[in-house]
């Protein structure tokens, strides 16, 4: 997967129209230098003539300066917030919008029509698959429903007054992102703080063992094109910062199985998961974007 696998016979981007230009947008786009310079090397790779547009609701965003062009958007809660893209999108002639933050993703994927209908092809999975991703409680249900294990979620008030509950526990939002709030519970008097401290919080079993993240592409018909598993060795603000590929077959197979299993995943999505001593794995989460460790696997 050198090139992102958009390393596909040049006739395919012709039938579609795109070797006469090719642009593609990238939003929040924040500190990816490293995708958007993987993609600029792709497109000249294959010889393909397109510029690389970001747009962010900052002017200093790292990866805006590695862009032919960039522009600056309102926050994503303001009410215009499509229009602004829409708009971006005609002036450059944009035909791939890949979003590169979560709390974007749902919105998104809400008016694939609208940007269709202006030939912009959004790199952005259904609304039922961003459902599933971003409610921690629809996740551990889809895992359940197709057969994949993943720790249990326990009711506080029931183990506050279990005598013999076996500690610690891990509790966190269940809608939170890049790991905040994330806290283990040692006793039922930290339990009993933090599940009222944490906004909407779920109380999960606590697993130990190899953490990884899977990088899988899937293409637009949701069939996995290709699975990279990195284990995960430090992380800062729920992305990997140290890391190494490591060519698991099982865990292969069960990441296919999980993103194929989704109603309507498309593009790059992250998958988490533990290895456990014994073999077994536990999935833990899903995001439907590009990861923060995306130039490990590439």
């Amino acid at each position: 997967m050198a090139y992102l696998d958009l390393k596909k016979d040049k006739t395919e981007f012709s039938r579609c129209g795109y070797l006469d230009e090719f642009n593609l947008l990238f939003t929040s786009v924040g500190r990816r230098v490293s995708l958007v310079q993987a993609f600029k090397e792709t497109l000249a790779h294959l010889k393909i003539t397109g510029s690389i547009i970001t747009a962010d609701s900052k002017k200093n965003a790292p990866a805006s300066f590695f862009a032919d062009f960039y522009e600056q958007v309102p926050q994503l809660q303001t009410p215009n917030y499509i229009n602004y893209l829409q708009k971006i999108c005609e002036k450059y002639q944009i035909k791939l919008l890949i979003p590169l933050i979560d709390t974007e993703l749902f919105l998104l994927s809400l008016h694939k029509d609208s940007f269709e209908a202006m030939g912009v092809t959004l790199l952005v999975s259904s609304p039922k698959t961003n459902e599933i991703c971003f409610d921690k409680r629809k996740t551990y249900t889809f895992f359940k429903s197709i057969g994949v294990q993943t720790p249990e979620i326990f009711n506080p008030a029931k183990i506050l007054t279990d005598s013999q509950a076996q500690y610690p526990f891990l509790i966190k939002s269940a809608n939170g992102s890049c790991s905040i709030g994330v806290t283990k519970v040692e006793n039922a008097k930290e339990l009993d703080f933090f599940k009222d401290y944490i906004p909407n919080s779920i109380v999960q079993e606590f697993v130990v063992g190899e953490e990884y993240t899977l990088d899988i592409l899937a293409d637009f018909q949701g069939q996995v094109k290709s699975v990279v598993p990195r284990l995960r060795i430090e992380t800062r603000a729920g992305e990997i910062s140290k890391g190494i590929t490591v060519k698991n077959q099982a865990i292969i197979a069960a990441g296919k199985k999980v993103i194929e299993a989704l109603p309507g995943a498309v593009g790059c999505l992250t998958v988490q998961c533990f290895l456990l001593p014994n073999g077994d794995l536990k999935f833990i989460e899903i995001n439907p974007r590009f990861g923060g460790g995306i130039p490990l696997s590439l």
